[in-house]
């Protein structure tokens, strides 16, 4: 199939026909690789969610956050 490149905005794109995607079977999130003389479009990788990755994000982020002397006072003017 033959497109043209048009310009949407300050970037260009193309359009592409609702049969070839719903043949491709993509939507929502893609991924563009580009090579040399071509562009992919891809399904992007979906997102894991890993907890245990969370939680130790989230305790690192909270000892840094509880640890100070401010929070150590509103904390002392609470009791």
């Amino acid at each position: 199939m033959i497109t043209t490149i048009i310009n949407i905005g300050n970037s260009r794109g193309i359009r592409i026909p609702k049969p070839v995607l719903t043949e491709s079977g993509l939507g929502g999130e893609v991924e563009l690789q580009v090579k040399k003389g071509e562009i992919r479009i891809i399904p992007a990788p979906l997102k894991s969610t890993n907890v245990a990755t969370t939680l130790m994000f989230s305790e690192k982020t909270l000892s840094v956050d509880w640890d100070r002397p401010e929070e150590e006072k509103a904390w002392a003017s609470l009791q």
